[in-house]
């Protein structure tokens, strides 16, 4: 298995719950993170070592990540698995999972590529890559199915681990918040990119809303890993707002706060299954957001707002992400408890359609991958 950042460990730590009830002997190994190690997966590298986003960025990581994908290769051809299952970080598995499958070894790739919003033409890549793809959203199979490629919808594993009552007294308690506060959750993102262009964007939001609004009280979770890098953010750009880093805890933050602005990505669904209001935020280097704007199809880039079909909560990107348009969009929606109100209604139905047992249903499709 090869999961590429904190979401991706995420997914793949849901999944090896389901393999491992499936086949209790099971040995995992490959690149992966702490969810997965959990269940007793063997890392040979750390998934962070491929948690890096945008064109730039990437290329002052090739020649380290190429490296890690070339030796990977040579050392499961060498010792083929009986099952490859690439989760996300499509760049890095599709090219793996190509050279594995070219020599018999079955592969299956473990949340679509996003092909329906940008870069479509990846399709063709995914055929000769992949046995099967795990889709997460209702929609993705009958895409896969024009062009020949076997997909199953499996649903969404977070819709199935996050509840669909929101504990937000218990989440709360365990933050030390009291049920008066009104609370901001910062979500400025997982990779070591996105703290060095969304952090600061966020910090700067949370010292204007602190000008504007006193008395809000802020908890912004943090990677482990990534705390030294938002320490002196925070000094810097709202030394005097009572924010709380967290150790992780990213799902606490969700259910105890009234808003959250938060880097799209997965945590914006994260957020939408907590029935949380946000204001959805992110900024990459420019010439990385030239050529990523240029690729998209839908106007919208969070993922609730895809799922919905339209902008049920705001965009604020790149140069629209100013912390003053932030905290004004975050008010916004203090201000308007009707607005919460309607799209908490829309995140619930939302939730139940994503609610599949995920890890059931995939190790289902799994199976009938190896019996193939």
């Amino acid at each position: 298995m090869v999961a590429g950042e904190a979401s991706g460990d995420l997914l793949a730590g849901l999944l090896l719950t389901g393999l491992r009830a499936r086949w209790p002997g099971l040995v995992a190994q490959g690149i992966g993170g702490p969810k997965m190690a959990a269940q007793g997966f063997e890392a040979w590298w750390p998934h962070d070592k491929l948690a890096v986003r945008g064109y730039v960025e990437v290329l002052s990581h090739y020649r380290e990540i190429a490296g890690i994908r070339n030796q990977l290769a040579e050392r499961l051809l060498k010792d083929p698995p009986g099952l490859f299952i690439g989760v996300d970080a499509p760049d890095f598995n599709l090219d793996l999972e190509a050279k594995l499958k070219a020599q018999g070894i079955k592969t299956v790739h473990f949340v679509s590529p996003s092909i329906w919003a940008w870069r479509g033409k990846r399709i063709q890549k995914i055929r000769q890559s992949v046995d099967e793809v795990l889709c997460i959203f209702p929609f993705e199979p009958a895409i896969y199915a024009k062009q020949g490629i076997a997909a199953t919808y499996v649903g969404h594993p977070l819709a199935d681990t996050i509840p669909l009552e929101v504990p937000r007294a218990a989440a709360r308690s365990a933050l030390a918040l009291n049920d008066g506060d009104t609370v901001v959750a910062l979500l400025p993102g997982s990779r070591r990119s996105e703290i060095q262009y969304i952090a600061p964007r966020l910090l700067g939001a949370a010292a204007e809303l602190n000008r504007l609004r006193p008395g809000l009280r802020y908890v912004l979770p943090v990677v482990p890993g990534l705390r030294h890098l938002v320490e002196p953010l925070r000094r810097q750009l709202a030394a005097d707002v009572p924010i709380e880093l967290l150790d992780g805890r990213s799902h606490e933050a969700l259910a105890a706060c009234d808003v959250t602005l938060i880097a799209s990505g997965t945590a914006t669904l994260e957020a939408a299954l907590f029935k949380r209001p946000m204001v959805i935020c992110y900024a990459m280097h420019a010439l990385s957001w030239q050529m990523m704007k240029r690729m998209k199809y839908q106007p919208w880039v969070g993922l609730p707002n895809i799922l919905l079909g339209d902008f049920a909560v705001p965009e604020l990107l790149q140069g629209d992400a100013t912390p003053e348009r932030l905290a004004h969009a975050a008010l916004a929606w203090l201000d308007d408890p009707a607005r919460c109100a309607a799209v908490q209604a829309r995140f619930e139905t939302l939730h139940h359609a994503l609610r599949r047992n995920t890890a059931q249903a995939a190790t289902d499709a799994i199976e009938k991958v190896l019996a193939r």
